[in-house]
C-alpha cells in the first residue's frame, strides 16, 4: 500500500480514525465486509458507543436510523457501527 493511501486528509475522516469509528476494508474473496479501525482512543471511543446506545434505546434519530436499517438485513453491530460514524461526523 501506497504511503498516499494511508493518509488521511479529510478532517472527518481523521476524528472518526481517532475515534475508532472509521470503516476499513476487511474483505477476502467474494464477501466485502468492513470493521472499525481499532488504532485510536479506546477511551474517547466508549463516548460514541454509550450516545449511540441510549439513542437507540430510548427514542430519537438513532433509534429512527436503528428500525430503519434492520429490515434492510443488517446485523445489530453493523448499524451500531454505521450510527457510531454519524455521530462522530456531528461532533
Amino acid at each position: 500500500m501506497r504511503r498516499v493511501d494511508r493518509q488521511v486528509r479529510d478532517p472527518l475522516h481523521r476524528f472518526a480514525g481517532y475515534t475508532d469509528t472509521a470503516p476499513l476494508d476487511a474483505s477476502s474473496g467474494k464477501n466485502t465486509r468492513r470493521r472499525l479501525n481499532t488504532g485510536g482512543n479506546r477511551a474517547l471511543n466508549s463516548v460514541p458507543h454509550v450516545i449511540a446506545v441510549c439513542q437507540i434505546r430510548h427514542g430519537g434519530r438513532g433509534q429512527d436510523c436503528y428500525l430503519r436499517k434492520i429490515p434492510e438485513g443488517k446485523t445489530p453491530a453493523e448499524v451500531g457501527r454505521a450510527l457510531k460514524r454519524r455521530l462522530s461526523n456531528v461532533v
